[in-house]
C-alpha cells in the first residue's frame, strides 16, 4: 500500500501519526482528534505549505498510526513518542538546568542522604525535585545537623581507627568509629531523617515527644534536652512553611522570545508569593516557528511528566490543546491544576516582566554579551550543583614527558578573574614517574596540607584536569589529611565532561555554548599553560646543565649558579672571561669560555 492509499484509508478516530523518511526513520510524531481529517491536511495543502511543513513532506516516505480511545490518551502516548525517539521536525525540550532530588540509601545496613540530579533504580528512595537548587542541599545540611545521618562516602561497616570528619563537629553518629552510636541509636536517626523527608511531620514530632518523656522519666536529662531541641526546631519550621502558604500562589510562569531559528525560554517558580527559581531552556535550529504550537509543546514536555505540579501555570498566549492538558494535568495532581493566559493586572505584567527576561537571556546566549562573575558562578554551582557559588576556584594539572621532569601547577580564579599571584608550582618529589594519579595526590596533598596549617580557608571548588581517576587520587589527599571534602570536580579532555566527586556516575555534559563551560575551559587551559611552561623551563635547564656539567671542572652547583645567572647557555656564551669570573672562580670561568667558543667554532 503506497502513501496516498494509507492516508485515504485512516480511521475518524483520535490517535497518534508517525511520519517515516525512506530510512523508516521516524522524523515527526503529532496527535489528532481525527487522524484522517488530521494527515490529509499535510497532503491536501488545507494547512498552508510553510517551510516547516514542505520541508517535512519532502522527507516522508512512510507514515504509522496509534488509535486511542481518546484525545487524552493521544496526548500522552504522543509526548512519551517524541521523548523517545527525537524526531528531527518535533520541538524538543532541551533544559540547562536539572532540579536536584535527595537520596535516601534505604538499602544501606546505615542509610545516608545526599543531593543527586540523577535517579537510578539503586533501592534507594529520592524526594523532591527542590527548587531553588541550594534548597536540597539546606536540607541536606538540616539532616546533618539534627539527626546526624551523614551524607559522607566512608564505610560505614567496617571499623575505623580514626573518626571521620563529620563526628567531631556532630554531624555523624559514626557507628563503625570508635565511641560510635550503635545500631539503635543510628536506626532510630535514619526513621526521623526519612519522616522528615516523607513530609510526616505530626508522626515525627510525636515520637520525639515519646522519646523525651521517656528519656526525662529515665532521668537521661542530657537525651531528653536532644529530643526538646529537635522538636523545638521541627515546629518552628512547620510554622513557618504555614505562613509562607499562606502568603502567595503556587504558579509557574512561562514566556519566551524567538527570532527563528534561535529562541529563549524563561520559566519562572512562583511559591509563596515570590520567585523562587527560574529555567532557561534554548534553540538554535528552529527552522518555522509557529508560537502556540510551540508553547503547546513545552507544556506537554515539562509537566505531563513532572513530579511536582503547581496550581497555576500563566503562558503568554492561547493553545489549542489547554483544556486536555489541563484535564490530564489535574488527574495526575490529584487537585485543579489551571493554564491561564493573563489579559491584565499584576499577573499579566508580571508575565510581560518573564518575556523581558526571556529577551534577555536570548541577547546573553545569542549575541555574546559576557554575563557576570555573579551569575556565571552561580550558574556553575546550579550547573555542578553545589551548596552555594564558589568565589574562589582552585585548578590542579601534572605535566611530563614519559615521567621526567614532572611537575604540576596550581592557577587560582576568585571574584571573575584569573589571580595570578596565587599561582603554585609544584616539583613532584615522589617516585611517581609518569603514573598522573599519584603525581595528582602528591600536589593537592601538599597544598592543602599546608592551607590547613596555615589556618586559611578552603576554596570553593578544586577543579582537576583530568578523568575520574584524576578525581579520585585527588579526593584521597584530602581524605588522607582529614579535613571535610570540600566541592570537587575534574573535567576530562576531549570530551570536556564534568564529573563531581560523590556523583561520578552522573557525568555533566554542558552545553557548548554555555558561559559556564567557557569558564571551566579558561581555568583548565590556563592551569595546563602553566604546568606545561614550568616542565619545559626545567626540562631546558636540566638539558642545559647537563651540557655544562661535562666541562672539566664544572660541577652540579657551578652549572647552577651560571644558569641562575646569565639564563641560558646562549647568554652565557656572548658573556666574557671577567663576566663569567664574577661569578665562578677564574680558571673554571677560563674554562667555561674556552668549552663554549671552541664548541661554537
Amino acid at each position: 500500500m503506497d502513501l496516498d492509499e494509507k492516508v485515504s484509508s485512516l480511521p475518524q478516530s483520535p490517535g497518534v501519526y508517525l511520519f517515516k523518511d525512506a530510512g523508516g526513520v521516524i522524523v515527526y510524531v503529532g496527535k489528532a482528534r481525527s487522524l484522517r481529517q488530521r494527515v490529509r491536511s499535510y497532503f491536501g495543502g488545507s494547512r498552508g505549505l510553510d517551510a516547516k511543513t514542505g520541508s517535512l513532506l519532502r522527507e516522508i516516505a512512510d507514515l504509522e498510526t496509534i488509535v486511542v480511545d481518546n484525545e487524552k490518551e493521544a496526548l500522552a502516548l504522543e509526548n512519551s513518542l517524541i521523548k523517545r525517539h527525537l524526531p528531527k521536525f518535533n520541538i524538543l525540550l532541551r533544559d540547562d538546568k536539572t532540579y536536584p532530588y535527595i537520596r535516601y540509601t534505604a538499602f544501606e545496613q546505615y542509610p545516608r542522604v545526599y543531593v543527586t540530579r540523577r535517579l537510578t533504580k539503586d533501592g534507594s528512595i529520592y524526594f523532591g525535585p527542590y527548587f531553588p537548587h541550594n534548597l536540597a542541599y539546606r536540607i541536606a545540611k538540616f539532616i546533618n545537623k539534627c539527626f546526624q545521618v551523614p551524607s559522607c562516602h566512608c564505610d560505614l561497616t567496617r571499623p575505623h581507627t580514626r573518626p571521620c570528619p563529620g563526628m567531631p563537629i556532630a554531624r555523624c553518629l559514626g557507628p563503625a568509629m570508635p565511641a560510635g552510636a550503635s545500631d539503635e541509636r543510628y536506626a532510630e536517626a535514619a526513621r526521623d531523617a526519612r519522616l522528615f523527608l516523607e513530609g510526616r511531620r505530626h508522626d515525627l514530632v510525636r515520637s520525639l515527644r515519646e522519646r523525651m518523656e521517656r528519656a526525662a522519666g529515665e532521668e537521661r536529662f542530657e537525651m531528653a534536652a536532644s529530643y526538646r531541641d529537635l522538636l523545638r526546631t521541627i515546629e518552628e519550621m512547620e510554622e513557618r512553611q504555614k505562613v509562607a502558604t499562606a502568603q502567595g500562589d503556587d504558579t509557574d510562569v512561562l514566556g519566551f522570545y524567538a527570532e527563528p531559528p534561535q529562541a529563549a525560554v524563561n520559566l519562572f517558580h512562583v511559591r509563596g508569593g515570590r520567585v523562587v527559581d527560574r529555567r532557561d531552556f534554548y534553540w538554535e535550529n528552529l527552522e518555522e516557528f509557529e508560537p502556540a504550537e510551540f508553547v503547546s509543546s513545552l507544556l506537554k514536555q515539562l509537566y505531563l511528566d513532572a513530579n511536582y505540579l503547581p496550581h497555576v501555570i500563566h503562558i503568554p498566549l492561547e493553545i489549542e490543546d489547554r483544556a486536555v492538558i489541563e484535564e490530564m494535568l489535574g488527574e495526575r495532581a490529584g487537585r485543579k491544576v489551571e493554564i491561564r493566559v493573563p489579559q491584565r493586572g499584576a499577573k499579566h505584567q508580571f508575565l510581560e516582566l518573564v518575556e523581558r527576561n526571556a529577551r534577555h537571556s536570548f541577547t546573553q546566549r545569542f549575541r555574546v554579551l559576557r554575563p557576570d562573575s555573579k551569575a556565571i558562578g552561580q550558574a556553575l554551582a546550579e550547573a555542578l550543583g553545589l551548596e552555594k557559588a564558589p568565589r574562589r576556584i582552585e585548578s590542579f594539572d601534572i605535566s611530563h614527558i614519559q615521567g621526567s621532569d614532572t611537575v604540576a601547577s596550581m592557577v587560582v580564579w576568585e571574584d571573575g578573574r584569573l589571580k595570578k599571584s596565587d599561582y603554585r608550582k609544584f616539583i613532584i618529589r615522589g617516585e611517581a614517574g609518569n603514573d598522573d594519579f599519584a603525581s595528582m595526590c602528591e600536589a593537592v596533598g601538599r597544598r592543602y596540607r599546608r592551607t590547613t596549617e596555615d589556618g586559611r580557608a578552603m576554596p570553593g571548588l578544586v577543579l582537576i584536569d583530568g578523568g575520574v581517576g584524576q578525581l579520585h587520587a585527588a579526593a584521597q589527599a584530602i581524605e588522607e589529611i582529614g579535613i571535610p571534602m570540600p566541592p570537587l570536580a575534574s573535567i576530562a579532555k576531549k570530551e570536556e565532561i564534568l564529573s563531581v566527586y560523590g556523583r561520578e556516575g552522573e557525568p555533566i555534559a554542558l552545553d557548548h555554548h554555555s558561559p559556564i563551560l567557557h569558564l571551566v575551559q579558561l581555568i583548565r587551559d590556563e592551569t595546563h599553560r602553566f604546568a606545561v611552561t614550568f616542565h619545559r623551563a626545567r626540562r631546558t635547564r636540566r638539558t642545559l646543565r647537563s651540557e655544562l656539567e661535562e666541562i672539566p671542572g664544572v660541577g652540579a652547583l657551578t652549572a647552577r649558579k651560571l644558569l641562575s645567572h646569565f639564563g641560558s647557555v646562549a647568554n652565557l656564551r656572548r658573556a666574557k672571561v671577567e663576566e663569567i669570573a664574577r661569578i665562578v672562580p677564574r680558571p673554571r670561568a677560563e674554562a667555561v669560555f674556552q668549552h663554549l667558543h671552541d664548541g661554537r667554532a
